[in-house]
């Protein structure tokens, strides 16, 4: 046994210790679905633990906090829980790189896996153009958005495409943490030059979460230089990031300068189709489920792709352990078993945020075309009603909800308000509506 897996053993034993003591988990749980885990790679973005099978992952899944504390523990750092099958961990492609891009490309994560829809099909888009043709068109491609919504996905789509239709391109997966990282390594061990030409060799350089390199100063000198070799070079740069180059705080003008010379695409929150067809393809023939039941979901999470990903896991949990009526599918009565914490919690968190958000899903429209100065019929009335619900179910300022909708004065939000109450006495198709939209809220 190597030293490292030496190591990894060591750790893994002792993070099981910690669960076990922290009294949160019984025995037979412990040394039935946990016991055959191992952990097999760790870095400053996670600790990726194989699991024997699906039902493993689950159980693990539902404990996932617990076991990142006691990682954190044992670690002095906090790491998230990467959970890959056994299956999937043989198959998985490793990037043609340096040795210190340890960032593996998921074979699951693939430009067919991804689900298509208004909030992500320029994304989707512009990275299959990037992935088919390297360096010539989109250079940088930035994609930005927030957590959990398919960049990473992306990334990932791009290096396994890549890696499969070009074999003799070299494509390198780094996060901006990992960049600071092997950098500062460098710099210790006296070998910038080494760590740049590591990069200068490659034909694809992919980098996720560059918003961490903010802020330092060596950090953006070094990749500065790297960028622009690449790029001049007709190389391909794809980068993730939570917020657009404008608004990454303590980035240097000159990046951002050469970051908005590319292609710079958002993803937002998927709308309720698309979290439909997502949770269609999550699903897929590891259960029968009701489409109500779906539809149920779709509008409980609402606000990522891993939230839709984690009420999978959690239905298909209580769906094994916990259907009392022996059902031979999933039911919306059990889901409702199954989530109902989670549908209290969003109750209680009601904001104008997601009754802007349920409203646009409701009428296929993006948040952004909601508070946006179009007046068309088609937005202006979705507009209108959002405002309106604002202010019955929220009791909210009229100041307030009109900060919310495009900084519009109070005038505009009481107008908007009056105009509804007007439709809703007399056409019966806008008093439903608004039902409907409040049904889904609840």
């Amino acid at each position: 046994m190597s030293q490292i897996n030496f190591y990894y053993n060591d750790l893994w034993s002792r993070v099981l210790d910690k669960v076990r003591e922290s009294g949160q988990i019984s025995d037979e749980i412990l040394d039935l679905y946990f016991c055959g885990s191992k952990l097999s790679s760790i870095s400053e973005t996670g600790a990726e633990v194989i699991v024997p099978d699906f039902m493993h992952s689950i159980i693990m899944t539902e404990h996932e906090d617990l076991i990142e504390s006691c990682l954190e523990e044992c670690l002095g750092q906090h790491v998230l829980l990467h959970l890959v099958m056994e299956k999937d961990a043989e198959k998985t492609i490793q990037p043609q790189t340096s040795d210190f891009f340890d960032l593996k490309f998921d074979e699951n994560q693939r430009f067919d896996t991804f689900v298509i829809g208004k909030s992500n099909s320029q994304a989707h888009a512009a990275a299959l153009t990037c992935a088919n043709t390297p360096g010539t068109f989109y250079n940088p491609l930035f994609i930005y958005g927030n957590s959990g919504i398919g960049k990473t996905h992306l990334l990932n789509a791009i290096g396994n495409y890549v890696l499969s239709t070009y074999p003799n391109k070299k494509v390198g997966f780094i996060s901006g943490l990992g960049f600071i990282e092997e950098l500062s390594k460098a710099v210790k061990n006296n070998t910038i030059d080494t760590f740049k030409e590591s990069f200068y060799d490659l034909d694809v350089l992919l980098v996720d979460d560059i918003q961490f390199i903010a802020g330092k100063v060596k950090s953006q000198e070094v990749f500065f230089t790297i960028f622009n070799y690449l790029t001049n070079n007709k190389k391909q740069v794809c980068i993730t990031s939570d917020r657009s180059p404008n608004e990454i705080n303590g980035l240097e003008e000159r990046i951002i300068s050469r970051f908005n010379r590319g292609l710079n695409v958002n993803i937002e929150s998927p709308e309720y189709e698309t979290r439909i067809e997502i949770l269609k393809k999550k699903i897929s023939d590891r259960a029968l489920i009701d489409d109500e039941v779906l539809s149920y979901i779709a509008n409980i999470f609402t606000k990522d792709v891993r939230g839709l990903e984690g009420a999978i896991n959690r239905l298909l949990f209580y769906f094994i352990n916990f259907n009392t009526n022996h059902d031979d599918h999933i039911t919306l009565k059990l889901a409702s078993e199954a989530f109902k914490n989670q549908v209290e919690e969003n109750i209680n968190e009601l904001d104008i945020k997601k009754i802007k958000r349920i409203v646009a899903d409701y009428y296929s429209l993006s948040v952004k075309q909601i508070v946006s100065a179009t007046r068309t019929k088609n937005i202006a009335i979705p507009r209108h009603i959002a405002m309106y619900l604002c202010r019955t179910l929220l009791d909210a300022p009229y100041k307030e909800i009109g900060n919310e909708f495009g900084k519009r004065d109070h005038s505009t939000v009481i107008n908007a308000c009056e105009k509804v109450e007007e439709l809703i006495k007399k056409d019966p198709n806008y008093l439903r509506a608004i039902n409907e939209i409040k049904s889904q809220i609840k």
